[in-house]
This record gives C-alpha cells, structure tokens and sequence, in this order.
C-alpha cells in the first residue's frame, strides 16, 4: 500500500507540473488520497519533499486528503504529522466527512483547510437534508471549503449550492479519462456542465462555482488525482 501511494503521489505531482508548465492552461490544484497506512509512515513527509521536489511542483498546488479514521488514532502523532505537512505547504483536505467518528474538536484542532462530504449522504440528500445542511453550515463556520462529492444529477447540484456548499466533484461534471484526453478540457473549461434553461420566476442569481473533477481528472492506473483550481 504505502509503494503504490507513493508512486501515485510523485505521477501526480509529475502530471500537475506538466499541466503548469502549459501556457494554454490556468495553474491547478491536484489532490491526493493519501491512506492511513502511508500518513503513519514517519517517511511521509520526506516522501511528499520528494515528489515535490522532484517534479518541480509548488506545495501549494498539492492537496492530500486523509480520512476521519487517521485523526481518531493517536492524536498526538496525528496533529505532528498534521503540522509538519502545513509547515510543508501542502494543502490538507478531510474526505468521505461523515462516515466516520471525527468530532468537532477534531475538526477544530487539526490544520483542516477542505471539508469533503462522503457521496452517501449527497446522493440520500432527498432524505438527509437536515444532516447535509448541517455539514455544510459546520465546515463554513470552522472556516473550511465544502466539497460535494458524489453529484450526480442537477437537483443535486442546485440544493447544495443553495445551501452554501458551491464546491463539488461527481459524474454530472464529467467521467474518468486519461491525462492525456483530460488535458484538453482544462483549457476549455469543458468540465462546466451546460447552463439548464429556467424560466423567470426560477431564475436565482449566480453564485461562485468551483468544479472538481471527479472520475475525469483522475490520472491513468487509477492514480486518484483530483483536480481543482488555485484559490
């Protein structure tokens, strides 16, 4: 497990770089799911110096995401980790939120900048309004970025916007694909799905809307990147 995430963390970095060095394209964020095993490793921050170091990427364009399960071990570890990883510059992201057992002092302890909301609960949202709703209320005022993952259709999309989550990832904005043919699509702007037509009295003023790719930024051998542009 903790060969291929490090094989995964420098093709990411090394693909990052190749989009940035691009004239055609803006500069991108890509994140990394990083696993339990690999963020216990005392060798994982000299693991992420050297994919950054070796591809020429900047801290700041790489984000890891890690699970509630790695913040309910060994707090002290964890919020050393944490810190050295910050002192980095990497960016740190909580993904699937939701399904496991964080609490609030977690979330408010340790150097969080990107809260993601497990899919099981974006694709329920019919019936977990309030647990949604209450999700994205907490993460905004802990002063963290909401992600949806998992959208699928545009009642989704348009609920979570809004209720101030205007951040998302799933298949409503586009497959997986190849580095190679998702290339083209960044300096197009082609992951925006089409504009639905509404008519006056649905009519809602525009928000602020951040697209993540989801299966379509993922690098090929299923290397788990994910996509987003620089704030």
């Amino acid at each position: 497990m903790v060969a291929i995430g490090r094989w995964v963390l420098h093709e990411a970095c090394r693909q990052a770089r190749v989009w940035q060095q691009d004239p055609n394209l803006r500069p991108i964020r890509i994140a990394v799911n990083s696993s339990t095993a690999e963020l216990r490793d005392r060798e994982f921050i000299v693991a992420v110096r050297d994919a950054l170091t070796a591809s020429g990427l900047a801290p700041r364009y790489l984000e890891l995401e890690l699970t509630e399960s790695f913040l309910m071990q060994d707090s002290r570890f964890t919020a050393a980790q944490l810190q050295a990883l910050r002192r980095v510059g990497v960016q740190l992201a909580l993904d699937d939120f939701g399904t496991g057992y964080a609490s609030l002092t977690c979330l408010k302890r340790f150097p969080i900048g990107r809260l993601k909301i497990d899919q099981s609960f974006v694709r329920d949202v019919a019936h977990d309004v309030s647990l949604v709703r209450a999700m994205i209320g907490m993460g905004n005022s802990l002063g963290m970025r909401v992600v949806a993952e998992g959208i699928e259709t545009r009642q989704q999309r348009e609920f979570l916007q809004q209720e101030g989550c205007v951040e998302g990832q799933g298949y409503y904005f586009g497959r997986p694909l190849p580095a190679e043919e998702f290339s083209p699509l960044l300096g197009c702007h082609a992951l925006r799905p089409p504009s639905p037509r509404r008519s006056s009295q649905h009519a809602s003023p525009p928000r602020r809307e951040h697209l993540h790719g989801n299966g379509s930024s993922r690098l090929r051998k299923q290397s788990g990147g994910k996509l987003t542009a620089p704030d």
